[in-house]
């Protein structure tokens, strides 16, 4: 049995900031990750054209700048080096390959209780925790949908976290399910490999470039939400014209209350729109069955694919192991308070990075965590 003051859930992005915050104010904290590495999802799960989608200076975490000669989008790459350089900086030395199986709060003893598993050497390891932060990741589980017929499908079948590059699907026909951000650019990356691309698109999106989010996220600064959303899609029209035509509309909320209010995130394009207006990337609805390597839509057309990736994002697994945080997560393992005030729960219970506000916002929410765990103990001990 380890006691800590603090365990920290999760090894990635979230999980070093909220441990470099406690580092700060010499809190003393334990901080698990499942993998073998920190921040798997970028080193491992992420394709090799990813940049970071929002400027630089929105995508810092917290008493770390990047390099001055570090590019306004830094790269996957590049992301990882900080991340790396931040662990050794702030001296975070998570024990990887430690799976946590549940989380009770004791009532009488008034601090948490952790049961892990130490995959390394097969052992079960307890701790006690009087704080406990779950910083495990919106995306800690890849979401496929259930579609009839999928099992039958005898090519490959992917989600976008197994992609890396279209190389091997040169002269195939490929189906892409889901036109958020990640979908749109795999497509762009297919067709740029050589490969004959589809791509479902369903829900409304808005279509924006990186500049137009940039200014967006710089003027929201100081101006109302739903000004600068008139501005943007003023302006994203003017670039980009009438979608609706090519099976692109837009939602009827504007992209920055849609963000704050949803969490859903405007697509920035990287050539995709150009593809799709050109006919090259073709646009398709919803899938209603598969049989075999045919995939019937619901306007009744059937085309042959040789492989589908689903870009359909991931889940939180949180709920699996966390009991008694029913007053901080819902039922998909995301906070139920909204935004700015959803990182706090009941009995030293925090989450951090499940605010669906990225970088920027997993910043705001260790800050706001490792304050409050100082002025309790200040409390505790005064």
């Amino acid at each position: 049995m380890e006691n800590v003051v603090v365990l920290i859930v999760g090894a990635g992005p979230a999980g070093l900031a909220i441990a470099a915050c406690l580092s700060q104010f010499s809190i003393p904290y334990v901080i698990v990750e499942r993998e073998s590495c920190s921040a798997s999802l970028w080193r491992n799960r992420a394709y090799d054209r990813l940049k970071l989608l929002l400027a630089k200076e929105f995508c810092e975490l917290p008493h770390m700048s990047y390099p001055l000669d570090a590019p306004t989008y830094i790269p996957k790459t590049l992301f990882v080096k900080y991340l790396d350089d931040y662990v050794e900086h702030f001296n975070i030395q998570p024990k990887y390959l430690t799976s946590v199986e549940s989380s009770t709060f004791d009532n009488e003893e008034k601090c948490w209780s952790i049961v892990a598993h130490d995959m390394a050497k097969s052992t079960i390891v307890k701790f006690t925790a009087k704080f406990l932060v779950v910083a495990s990741g919106e995306n800690s589980a890849e979401n496929i949908p259930m579609i009839h017929g999928l099992q039958s499908f005898p090519g490959d079948v992917i989600h976008s976290s197994s992609y890396n590059s279209g190389k091997s699907y040169f002269g195939m026909n490929v189906l892409v399910v889901g036109s958020g951000n990640s979908g749109m650019e795999i497509s762009y990356d297919l067709v740029a490999h050589g490969a004959n691309t589809s791509i479902i698109i369903r829900s409304p999106i808005h279509v924006m470039t990186k500049e137009l989010i940039r200014l967006g996220m710089t003027l929201a600064r100081r101006l109302p939400l739903n000004l600068v959303d008139t501005l943007l899609v003023m302006a994203a029209n003017l670039i980009f014209g009438d979608l609706s035509r090519y099976g692109i509309r837009r939602p009827k909320m504007g992209p920055m209350i849609l963000k704050s209010e949803t969490g859903q995130s405007a697509v920035i394009d990287v050539g995709t729109v150009g593809l799709i207006k050109k006919g090259i990337i073709k646009v398709q609805g919803s899938i209603s069955k598969i049989m075999g390597d045919i995939v019937e839509f619901q306007c009744s057309k059937k085309i042959s694919f040789d492989a589908i990736v689903f870009a359909t994002g991931y889940k939180s697994t949180a709920n699996i192991w966390l009991n008694n945080g029913e007053n901080m997560l819902n039922g998909n393992g995301l906070p139920i308070k909204e935004y700015p005030n959803h990182w706090k729960g009941e009995n030293g219970l925090y989450c951090a990075g499940l605010g669906r506000r990225g970088l920027a916002g997993i910043a705001v929410d260790v800050k706001n965590i490792a304050s409050d765990i100082k002025s309790v103990i200040g409390t505790m001990s005064g």
